[in-house]
């Protein structure tokens, strides 16, 4: 068994994923080996159907390994029951999704309070973080409007508030510029390097789009299931993340 440093925000140990039972299984991930360390930003790229969003949601607790070990900032979470599976997400980790999830019901300030308030923040805090993040982000002024009242970048913004309000250890991007035209694409990464250096947040985020290559610290690319150890030119990450 190795030893955890504790520095490790993420390390799998040969993760392995199947759909399907009998003769009919689908092998998602076939042997993921990986590690990311505190402040890494680290960019996941791979076609459609390569097993990023497989990944995400095994490092993020929202599914488990067939096989194979994920230690989540020491916590080895195949153990865990579905109650601590819960308690670590949401003390530990944001998700920013493409389609931003937010709650249509609750205002720009209200979604991005929700975990500090599943947290049992009290509201003096939580108003006080949520509206200097919030005008740090670009979202001054727009704090009372609903989803509805918002462009895609600004509901992005609010998601990714949502995501970091709380401070996790590790923030989980799945194709969050697939929506966004590629200015607004470039100022959400922007923005999310810098919430990564000021904080020192490790995040991990996958993309089909080349252009956000020069944000990343650390490429990982993901084909059929496995990470590619194969050299990381321009040309071949362009040749991986075509659908």
């Amino acid at each position: 068994m190795s030893t955890v440093k504790s520095n490790e925000i993420v390390l799998l140990q040969n993760i392995k994923k199947d759909y399907g039972q009998g003769n009919v299984v689908t092998e998602a991930l076939r042997g993921v080996n990986l590690k990311l360390v505190k402040g890494d930003f680290t960019v996941m790229m791979g076609p459609s159907g390569s097993g990023k969003s497989t990944l995400l949601n095994i490092i993020g607790g929202l599914d488990r390994a067939t096989s194979g070990r994920a230690i989540i900032n020491g916590q080895d979470i195949g153990f865990l029951s579905n109650k601590a599976l819960s308690l670590m997400r949401r003390n530990n980790i944001g998700f920013v999704y493409q389609n931003y999830n937010l709650i249509p019901v609750l205002t720009a300030y209200e979604n991005a309070e929700y975990v500090l308030m599943l947290q049992g923040i009290n509201p003096l805090q939580r108003r006080e973080k949520v509206m200097k993040l919030l005008q740090e982000i670009g979202l001054g002024g727009l704090e009372n409007r609903f989803p509805r009242e918002l462009s895609g970048g600004q509901q992005q913004r609010v998601a990714i508030a949502r995501a970091v309000a709380s401070n996790p250890q590790l923030v989980l991007a799945d194709e969050i510029t697939a929506n966004v035209d590629s200015e607004t694409a470039k100022s959400l990464l922007e923005l999310m390097l810098s919430l990564n250096k000021s904080n020192n947040t490790t995040f991990l985020f996958s993309t089909h789009d080349p252009a956000v290559i020069k944000f990343a610290k650390k490429i990982i690319i993901l084909k059929d299931g496995m990470i590619s150890n194969e050299n990381l030119s321009l040309e071949v990450v362009k040749q991986y993340t075509e659908n």
